[in-house]
């Protein structure tokens, strides 16, 4: 006798793995190339690491004094104390007053689940989020799952070509009161003084509650202070956040999620209380966090030589970035290649958009195997010294093309 399947309403999901990484894997074109990795890339094709990290990777593997218990739920404290000294600076007004902490999580996604869940649970009365970012994010998917109204904008201006502060200006005017804001790469937009000030004085007349994303500090600017900056206008003013710090991509560390959310409060005891809530929450989640990531940064941060060595790594990868960029920009320029193109210089960061139209991008992936991304944005570090004219080249191709069937 057959028993019906408990199961059998269950469609399959659509798979995780990207459509276009799918096309390009059945690809059997031997120009083809993806440029929409999400790993920061060497000039060889390969994800880049930190040299330190390969350094205390051989460190770990031969200590035989280290402990492999589970971690406690909180996380690892040396972890948490070194993460927050990299996000505010060790010298920071909130690490000196106390009133910042952090929940040890399994990376970016970790902390924006945990951040969800705490906000549901003690601020049901803002069911509102905005998720705006250089991108599309996947943390409007995870806020959505918790039951929250959410609405997803970009600030990248595909008729100017630029990060236009204005995008966000406009939302936090015409947002109701007590919501929720998720904002990721906000430093691209590359704010005044006055317009933080504009800015942060809107938001806190209308009670708007920010949960910042910060995922690959140093990477942006090359500058570890400079990709933070703006959250010491939010601790100056007196705000209350969350704060999701993911350092996989900092280290290059990708098979590790790794990060933490950080909190800041207004006072200690205050601070005490939603640490205790989301350790609940943690609990819950994941119960101990992950170990070997977290122990190979805090090696790194905790010591000073290792440190300094990391941080000149991550100003040589910005400055290839650079770089790459302005070799990109001046081949496109010595092709003739109709338009301006200073926009691909004035992103910073691993990713930028392209400033190309579905037309153009359709182009790039059909005719000539360059797998982009529908909106243009790319990983620009997937561009070397042997794929850069046929890049080059192509994109020139199809705007001619475009331009002239009319698109």
């Amino acid at each position: 006798m057959s028993t019906l399947s408990v199961f059998l309403d269950v469609p399959a999901a659509q798979k995780l793995e990207g459509s276009l990484l799918k096309a390009y894997k059945l690809d059997n074109c031997s120009k083809k190339m993806f440029l929409a990795y999400k790993v920061c890339m060497t000039q060889e094709g390969q994800p880049w690491v930190s040299f330190v990290v390969h350094k205390i990777r051989r460190q770990i593997a031969q200590d035989p004094s280290l402990n492999y218990e589970y971690l406690p739920v909180m996380g690892m404290k040396s972890f948490i104390q070194a993460s927050l000294g990299l996000l505010f600076g060790k010298h920071s007004q909130v690490i000196v007053e106390n009133r910042a902490g952090g929940v040890h999580t399994v990376g970016d996604s970790g902390a924006f689940q945990l951040g969800a869940q705490f906000l549901k649970t003690w601020r049901g009365d803002s069911q509102i989020v905005y998720v705006i970012s250089s991108q599309v994010e996947q943390h409007g998917l995870i806020f959505q799952d918790m039951g929250f109204i959410v609405f997803e904008f970009s600030f990248w201006d595909s008729e100017q070509l630029c990060m236009d502060p204005n995008i966000l200006f406009n939302l936090v005017k015409g947002a109701p009161d007590g919501c929720i804001f998720v904002i990721g790469n906000i430093d691209y937009c590359k704010l005044t003084q006055s317009q933080w000030t504009k800015l942060m004085a809107t938001m806190k007349k209308k009670r708007i509650f920010p949960f910042f994303d910060i995922p690959y500090q140093g990477l942006s600017t090359g500058d570890l202070e400079e990709d933070t900056r703006f959250l010491q206008y939010f601790v100056s003013e007196g705000f209350e956040f969350f704060c999701s710090q993911s350092l996989s991509k900092s280290f290059g560390i990708y098979d590790e999620g790794v990060g933490i959310l950080a909190v800041v409060a207004l006072n200690n005891q205050l601070l005490l209380c939603v640490l205790s809530q989301l350790m609940n929450f943690a609990l819950a989640l994941w119960l101990n966090p992950p170990t070997s990531g977290a122990r190979i940064i805090t090696s790194i941060l905790c010591n000073p030589a290792l440190y300094e060595t990391w941080k000149l790594s991550l100003k040589e990868v910005a400055e290839n970035i650079m770089l790459i960029k302005e070799k990109f920009k001046e081949k496109l320029r010595l092709l003739g290649t109709p338009g301006s193109w200073d926009h691909i210089t004035n992103q910073n960061g691993t990713h930028g958009y392209l400033g190309l139209n579905f037309q153009q991008v359709e182009y790039l992936v059909k005719k000539k195997h360059i797998y982009v991304p529908r909106n243009g944005r790319i990983n620009f570090t997937c561009i070397n010294a042997s794929n850069i004219d046929y890049i080059t080249q192509s994109i020139n191709e199809a705007i001619i093309f475009t331009n002239g069937s009319g698109g």
